[in-house]
């Protein structure tokens, strides 16, 4: 191989290498050091200016569009497809048992068993936007969803019980919403770095 052809492919392999680099570290604006995604573990979930408490799971957030197919009766036989309605899936939230009473609440507002006929749903006040966030390893706010119009469709009070296992109760509650946006005033962070003493 030449000195010149070698000298080629040094150059190449270097201009590759510098945009990949690049192209990575756009991942994250304000840290470029920073390579590694966010991890899943913290987060917090608020609702009527409030955080819930114990929320250790939430399921995660997705929407599916309908594919339609249609096709004129003048063309070959060639099947076009567009969006048609979207729908998202229902969020489940998980925490211990404990003695808050927030998710129950929430779920008897849609159905409140022992309540006189006319009042076992609270129509005024049922649906609530929620807030889901998420928060960097060290503790600083990176995102936040908000969850519009939500209701439970479903609620578990106490999870199966076992003796011979030692995990914790749970509490759950299901809820049907209407869409979800990012909150873009949240932006990255500039994240803190430590020196030695």
């Amino acid at each position: 191989m030449s000195q010149k052809l070698a000298s080629i492919l040094f150059v190449s392999a270097a201009l590759l290498i510098a945009a990949a680099t690049t192209v990575e570290a756009a991942d994250f604006a304000v840290n470029p050091s920073r390579f590694d995604p966010y991890k899943q573990s913290k987060f917090r979930v608020k609702w009527d200016g409030k955080y819930v408490s114990g929320v250790f799971r939430v399921s995660g957030l997705s929407r599916t569009t309908q594919v339609v197919s249609h096709r004129s009766g003048s063309e070959v036989s060639l099947v076009r497809k567009s969006p048609g309605e979207t729908g998202y899936d229902p969020i489940v939230l998980e925490r211990g048992r404990t003695h808050d009473e927030a998710f129950e609440k929430w779920a008897n507002k849609v159905w409140n068993f022992g309540s006189g006929a006319g009042s076992e749903s609270s129509l005024g006040d049922f649906r609530k936007d929620i807030m889901i966030e998420l928060y960097n390893e060290a503790g600083q706010l990176v995102m936040a969803l908000k969850v519009y119009r939500c209701w439970p469709s479903k609620y578990v009070a106490l999870s199966e019980l076992d003796a011979n296992d030692t995990q914790v109760a749970v509490e759950s509650i299901t809820l049907e919403h209407e869409g979800w946006e990012r909150d873009y005033e949240i932006t990255e962070p500039a994240e803190p770095t430590f020196t030695e003493p």
